[in-house]
């Protein structure tokens, strides 16, 4: 794979860390500055949902990590796509029952990233 999609990829992968971050360790403290429009009662009674669901976001981050040390291209490329067709599934059903923003903050930066995994990676 070339560095270009490997920087893509990357940065998905880190958003999905970063997201595992807020769900999981933070999500009564930047949580709720991360998500305003949720009241803020219910932070700390989704405490256990929010952990559950940044653990997902865990293996999509790990899933994507995994393709950038995979050595045979076709392999890495095959790994790549499936995560960031995980990802960008979960960021357009997140943006039809939660938020449209999803949409944007998720599945864009995926829709990017398999798009530039996809036409730099053809194989020949």
């Amino acid at each position: 794979m070339n560095l270009i999609s490997k920087i893509f990829i990357a940065i998905v992968a880190l958003e999905h860390l970063y997201i595992l971050y807020i769900e999981m360790f933070a999500w009564t403290t930047i949580g709720k500055k991360t998500f305003r429009s949720f009241p803020a009662d219910l932070f700390e009674k989704t405490k256990a949902l929010a952990a559950n669901q940044g653990l997902y976001n865990g293996f999509l981050a790990a899933g994507l990590g995994w393709s950038l040390l995979i050595s045979d291209p076709i392999w890495s490329k095959n790994v790549a796509m499936f995560f960031l067709a995980c990802v960008i599934v979960a960021g357009v059903y997140g943006a039809l029952t939660a938020s449209k923003s999803i949409f944007i903050k998720q599945a864009l930066p995926a829709i990017i990233a398999i798009l530039v995994v996809f036409f730099t990676n053809a194989v020949r």
